[in-house]
C-alpha cells in the first residue's frame, strides 16, 4: 500500500499512520508532509525505523525552501517516481 502524508506531521496522528503500515508499504511525503523529512526532527527517526520506504516529493521540498535540510534517511523523488510508486502500490491511503 502507498501511504501519502500531505499534512504537517504536527497536525497528523503519526501513531495511527504507523499502526496501519505493513512491511513493504511505502510512505510518500507531499505538500506540508515533507516537513516530516527535515533533518533533526523526531519524525525522521520514527519513520525511518518503520518497515517501509519513505520518500519526499522534490517539488514540495523545493517549494518550501527545504531542499538542503532533508534527511539523508529519506529519499527525495520526482513526480515520475510518484507515479511509479502508485503503480507499484495500487492501494493508497491519504493522511
Amino acid at each position: 500500500m502507498l501511504h501519502i502524508l500531505s499534512r504537517s506531521p504536527w497536525h497528523c496522528d503519526i501513531d495511527s499512520l504507523l499502526s496501519m503500515v505493513r512491511e513493504g508499504d511505502a510512505l510518500l511525503l507531499i505538500q506540508d508532509g515533507v516537513l516530516a523529512a527535515v533533518e533533526g526532527n523526531r519524525f525522521v527517526d520514527i519513520l525511518s525505523n518503520a518497515p517501509i520506504s519513505v520518500s519526499a516529493l522534490k517539488d514540495d521540498t523545493d517549494a518550501r525552501g527545504l531542499t538542503g535540510q532533508i534527511s539523508t534517511k529519506i529519499d527525495v523523488v520526482s513526480y515520475t517516481d510518484f507515479v511509479n510508486l502508485a503503480v507499484q502500490h495500487p492501494g493508497q491511503m491519504n493522511w
